[in-house]
């Protein structure tokens, strides 16, 4: 891609990429590398242990304190079953809008900054722009704590972070935090004739589950009293349960994943103890009584870490500024705000398109959410000419 684009013909560049979070992500990562290079950028990657997958940072204008980042993941969720009218990795405008995987969900915020940059690199900016691109956002945002350590390894510390997930270009200063578990059943195997012989390791994950719906309704009296969040209460999925060989046989292995999202200042490990607690002294000793080496293990598989509001931080009054709100919202999903938080960089979530299409088939963004980004980000490349401090 040589010379300007425009921020709709990157998404299409972007979108064309299969970048589903089992798969690399460095055919699009050198995308950006080529576009950003030849606009005389220097971009550094920082690659997963296997080399298969990197994140992206970049810095336009001064090596100096108090840059601006502009957050994205490259990955997107998978299509796989699901109902598309169109190629998902092939942008098609309809009706005032862009479908597409990752359309929402988050490569409209990336073409974004990358259709501003020509502006960055031919104004005299008082205070830098980096681009952060990061990957594996969607399987527990676990490709940018490389980049994190990266920024805070770097000599010239940035200011704010804005993070481009989708909120309709509305500031988000709070969200959830989400923990993620594995149980895994271990029980007996018999003939389904002689259950007495046997261990159940489903009627035992089944008995689980129930503790953890239990849990759910008990979560829903503990409410956030600013009732910023919908819903204003922690709460509970189990999403994936696998066990059993046959209708005949009594199942010795079951597994189920599950997930807890939790109020900013909840602490988890508090649930997660009791679940443990009723798993191992509720359940465990009957499935020991046929079966010595029968075994309960939860397992953490992921962490996303909550955003605290931070009312008047630098990241919420230039946000404000630049999307022209006044107010801020909370919102229950995830993001990769709360990891830079807790690196000590002030952080909001702002960007194009409604998270309700997110992982949805036939994924869209209207044309006009992706304008009122585009005027976002023109209004921060004159502020970063304009000012420099926050």
């Amino acid at each position: 891609m040589v010379g300007r684009q425009n921020s709709i013909e990157i998404i299409r560049h972007l979108v064309s990429f299969d970048t589903t979070s089992a798969k690399s992500n460095l055919d699009l990562i050198d995308f950006v590398h080529d576009y950003l290079s030849h606009w005389g950028l220097a971009s550094q990657l920082v690659h997963n242990e296997e080399g298969t997958k990197a994140n992206l940072y970049c810095t336009i204008g001064p090596d100096i304190d108090g840059g601006i980042v502009l957050s994205g993941h490259t990955d997107v969720v998978p299509v796989t079953g699901q109902d598309w009218h169109t190629d998902p990795f092939v942008l098609e405008e309809q009706g005032g809008k862009l479908f597409g995987r990752g359309t929402t969900d988050m490569k409209s915020f990336l073409g974004c900054a990358l259709a501003i940059v020509p502006d960055l690199v031919e104004q005299p900016l008082k205070r830098p722009i980096h681009l952060a691109f990061s990957y594996d956002e969607e399987v527990g945002c676990l490709g940018v704590h490389g980049l994190i350590d990266h920024i805070s390894n770097n000599e010239a510390k940035p200011a704010a972070v804005l993070v481009g997930e989708p909120t309709s270009m509305k500031v988000v200063n709070s969200h959830k935090g989400l923990q993620a578990y594995r149980t895994t059943i271990t029980g007996r195997e018999a003939h389904s004739s002689a259950p007495q012989l046997g261990a159940n390791a489903i009627l035992a994950a089944g008995r689980l589950i129930s503790a953890l719906y239990d849990l759910s309704i008990k979560l829903r009296d503990q409410t956030d009293p600013s009732k910023r969040f919908d819903p204003p209460y922690a709460t509970l999925n189990v999403g994936e349960i696998h066990g059993g060989q046959a209708v005949n046989i009594i199942p010795k292995h079951c597994s189920f994943d599950w997930e807890m999202r939790t109020l900013p200042g909840q602490d988890a490990a508090t649930f997660l103890e009791s679940f443990e607690q009723f798993a191992q002294e509720e359940i465990l000793p009957g499935l020991q009584e046929t079966a010595d080496d029968a075994a309960i293990k939860t397992e953490a598989v992921a962490r996303i870490v909550p955003l605290q509001a931070d009312q008047g931080s630098p990241a919420e009054s230039l946000a404000l500024l630049l999307a022209q709100q006044n107010a801020t919202l909370a919102v229950s999903y995830g993001t990769e705000a709360g990891l830079f938080q807790a690196a000590e960089i002030p952080t909001i979530v702002c960007g194009p398109g409604d998270i309700a299409q997110a992982h949805q088939p036939n994924e869209f963004i209207e044309i006009a959410q992706v304008k009122a980004c585009d005027e976002f980000m023109q209004r921060l490349a004159e502020y970063a000419v304009r000012e420099t401090g926050l």
